[in-house]
């Protein structure tokens, strides 16, 4: 724990600040007239809500490699207006 007095704070809030926050220093104490005044701890991090997979699991159609390029002629034509060489 490091205390430090009020003016040195304010100079150096944000080299304080980067201390807690990367865990070099657990809490730093701000004293004023060499009382203690503050307590600069880093904030604990926020809980990040549980994902759920495989959400939609069997909601939508699975097709082969060969299913999926079947249609990739007909996509090319969509995009380009003609076929395309090598869209089967």
């Amino acid at each position: 724990m490091t205390t430090v007095n009020m003016l040195k704070a304010k100079s150096t809030l944000s080299r304080l600040v980067e201390l807690v926050e990367s865990g070099a220093e657990e809490e730093i104490i701000i004293a004023r007239a060499g009382k203690p005044a503050a307590r600069l701890v880093p904030l604990a991090p926020a809980a990040r809500p549980k994902r759920r997979l495989g959400l939609l699991k069997g909601q939508f159609a699975t097709y082969s490699q060969e299913e999926f390029d079947s249609v990739n002629a007909e996509v090319a034509k969509k995009f380009f207006g003609k076929m395309v060489l090598g869209a089967a």
